[in-house]
């Protein structure tokens, strides 16, 4: 009898310890299947850090003038459309940047309305400055070009050749002289524009495989598919800047892609792995049945690879192409030297690889899934 009673007692006890277990589970929604220790742990972390994106840019021309969107397809070698095509020499097949030639910051780009040709304004030389009664369409060379041109136009228009960018040869669909010509005759030099070719050039340095995890490719911005900037931090800088009788720069002046309201200044050092969702895409974006319902797609993870080390490109005023001697690099220079792989050069801004594709939209939420203190620059392969 004794034991009967110890016996229910022990399955009276066991079933109060279960319940509670068999209730979390229910109402934190347990996966019912768990493929990766990985999955698992994304899934259970909370954010770190949370804020807003509140601007998206792209720059489809490598150092050109780039363009705001309220929405695009985030890529694994980045935002749709940025820094697909650059200006090369036209005899060495080198890359060429605002660092050489700050006048291409007046090249302008543009989407069509039904976003099919990226429309590139390039100025007209002459030998007076435009004045503001001038007709603007008297001051620019249009061309239209397909924004994703299909292999077809491309084997029609262009021809394929080598392209070097820092160090590493690619290679590029060569545009004709035709529209070659308004890009040398501004620029006085023989350039060529070209649009990434086939053959993947693939991440270096802090993205390169074996540090990264995986192989992963880009088109042709210096080193990683995708900047994101603080305005917080900006906004620290523009005080410093006013102290030194400056007057507030803009973001457009790093050239970033993922633009967040942020939080406190320079906190997004140590991020490591950032999430984007809380948004819904619909339409072209979001929904593939199109029938313009709103579907909620997967979470966005990008891997921060490193913090962003800058040269003076800054220093260009994006809407003029005339370079300060000093400013903001001295500024910089003098507090934001603080990463250990590039000592000499200040950081602003974080580069990251995207780990997976979806829409992205201003106005989602970027969170902060882990933190690092251990970011270190790292240079070539």
């Amino acid at each position: 009898m004794l034991q009967s009673h110890n016996m229910a007692s022990a399955v009276i006890l066991g079933l109060i310890l279960l319940i509670p277990i068999i209730l979390i589970l229910r109402f934190t929604g347990w996966p019912k299947s768990v493929q990766s220790p990985t999955k698992l742990r994304l899934w259970r972390q909370r954010p770190k850090q949370s804020s807003e994106i509140v601007s998206l840019r792209m720059y489809p021309i490598k150092s050109c003038r780039g363009l705001e969107v309220q929405s695009t397809v985030l890529k694994q070698h980045g935002l749709d459309l940025d820094r697909r095509w650059m200006l090369i020499d036209a005899s060495s097949n080198t890359f060429l940047t605002i660092r050489q030639i700050p006048d291409m910051t007046c090249i302008r780009t543009a989407l069509s309305a039904d976003g099919d040709e990226l429309v590139v304004s390039i100025p007209k030389p002459g030998p007076n400055e435009p004045t503001q009664d001038q007709d603007q369409a008297h001051q620019f060379h249009t061309i239209r070009i397909p924004s994703h041109p299909s292999p077809q136009w491309l084997a029609k228009n262009t021809n394929m050749g080598p392209v070097h960018i820092w160090g590493t040869e690619t290679d590029g669909y060569r545009y004709s002289d035709e529209i070659n010509a308004p890009f040398s005759a501004f620029l006085r030099c023989d350039v060529a524009l070209v649009y990434k070719g086939p053959t993947p050039r693939v991440l270096k340095g802090n993205g390169a495989p074996r540090r990264l995890g995986r192989v992963q490719t880009t088109g042709f911005p210096d080193v990683h598919p995708v900047l994101i900037a603080s305005e917080s931090s900006l906004a620290e800088l523009n005080v410093r800047l006013g102290r030194v009788g400056m007057d507030p720069i803009t973001v457009e002046r790093f050239r970033p892609n993922i633009v967040v309201r942020g939080g406190a200044p320079w906190s997004e050092d140590t991020w490591k792995l950032v999430r984007i969702t809380g948004r819904k895409a619909g339409g072209v974006l979001g929904d593939s049945a199109g029938d313009g319902k709103a579907v909620i797609q997967s979470p966005l993870d990008l891997d921060i690879v490193a913090r962003c080390a800058r040269c003076q490109v800054p220093n260009v005023d994006p809407d003029t192409a005339l370079k300060h001697k000093k400013q903001p690099w001295d500024t910089l220079v003098s507090y934001r030297r603080v990463d250990e792989g590039m000592k000499y050069k200040p950081c602003f801004g974080m580069l990251s690889a995207p780990r997976n594709e979806g829409a992205i939209e201003v106005g989602m939420k970027l969170e902060v899934l882990e933190e690092t203190t251990e970011h270190r620059y790292i240079t070539g392969s």
